[in-house]
């Protein structure tokens, strides 16, 4: 994996990803949650051909700006791009554009781990 790698996921703005959809607040406007969910795909499009069949690419911090408000019904792009790397950790810069501007920025970080331990870690949390 080198720095530089990037990539992109797209969505439409629906019903569900609204704010109005996380309890009593009632805007109808994409919600920083699905946001979120939209640019740490967009990072993990970016080295899906690049994780060995072994490891799995977790999810450990974000550190975003939502700036702007986004409609129902539009279509938003998230981008990532791999900034660096330090052993298991990966650095991505992260952004987000609606159809009309800049909806967001950031940072992402994720760190590969082994499916295996990965897997037996949570199955013992599971049994207790």
């Amino acid at each position: 994996m080198i720095p530089g790698l990037t990539g992109k996921a797209e969505m439409m703005v629906r019903e569900g990803d609204l704010v109005s959809h996380l309890g009593e607040i009632d805007v109808d406007v994409l919600s920083t949650p699905r946001l979120i969910q939209l640019m740490e795909e967009a990072a993990v499009n970016a080295i899906r051909d690049m994780i060995p069949s072994d490891q799995l690419s977790l999810g450990t911090q974000i550190n975003i700006k939502h700036i702007s408000a986004t409609p129902l019904g539009m279509k938003v792009t998230g981008h990532a791009i791999l900034k660096e790397i330090q052993k298991n950790r990966l650095l991505f810069l992260v952004d987000a554009y609606d159809e009309r501007e800049k909806v967001a920025e950031g940072e992402h970080e994720r760190v590969l781990v082994s499916k295996e331990q990965f897997n037996q870690k949570v199955e013992k949390k599971r049994s207790g």
